[in-house]
């Protein structure tokens, strides 16, 4: 037989109240050296708009491929080589069309539109992207909150990702009361969990909220 549990149990073991798949931030801190340099006399500003526009990501999966081995009319499953889906993220579009922008010259330095030339050291093409969950207090299972400071919860870095597909944006008569949005999937060589961007967090792994 299994303990009846109360809920005066299951909320002392709930004492974070719960990840809030609405309280992320996703950052791409700077974009390639190719973009940079199709960009001009931009004021560098992408990055931040960004940060706030981005409006859905996802934390990312983890797989490891399963080898199955035969033996004597059994399988022994052994582990394999681990793999990294694509990353994909919605955005926000605003009247200057300022990210969907960046990203359509962050793929035309990759893969012209016209003639299909492009850069070719991979270093110039590619950048690093974090995505935070974050918490509704301070600090993580925090009783108080003073409001201004969000807990970092979890940090993943995507290492080396470019984006392989910008999404189309519909058009309609009939879409009123809505704002545009678009999708960027980038593929992504490998992630780490736990890194922190320092330039953005203080002391005690806060994020400010402005």
């Amino acid at each position: 037989m299994a303990d009846t549990k109360s809920l005066s149990q299951f909320k002392s073991k709930l004492a974070g109240g719960g990840a809030r798949p609405n309280l992320f931030e996703v950052s791409i801190p700077s974009f390639p050296s190719a973009v940079n340099e199709a960009w001009g006399s931009g004021d560098g500003q992408e990055s931040g708009i960004f940060s706030f526009l981005c409006k859905a990501a996802q934390l990312p999966a983890s797989s490891v491929a399963a080898v199955p081995v035969p033996f004597r009319g059994r399988i022994l499953k052994v582990a394999g080589d681990r793999t990294f889906a694509e990353w994909t993220v919605s955005i926000i579009n605003d009247e200057d069309f300022r990210m969907r922008t960046a990203f359509e010259r962050w793929a035309n330095v990759m893969s012209k539109l016209d003639d299909a030339t492009g850069v070719t050291n991979p270093a110039s093409y590619m950048a690093d992207a974090y995505v935070r969950q974050l918490g509704r207090g301070a600090q993580a299972f925090a009783q108080t909150n003073d409001g201004g400071q969000s807990a970092i919860l979890r940090t993943y870095k995507f290492y080396d990702i470019f984006p392989s597909e910008i999404s189309a944006i519909e058009l309609s008569y009939d879409n009123g009361d809505q704002i545009e949005e678009f999708s960027v999937t980038f593929q992504v060589q490998y992630f780490t969990v736990g890194d922190s961007m320092e330039s953005n967090t203080n002391d005690n792994n806060q994020v400010a909220i402005s």
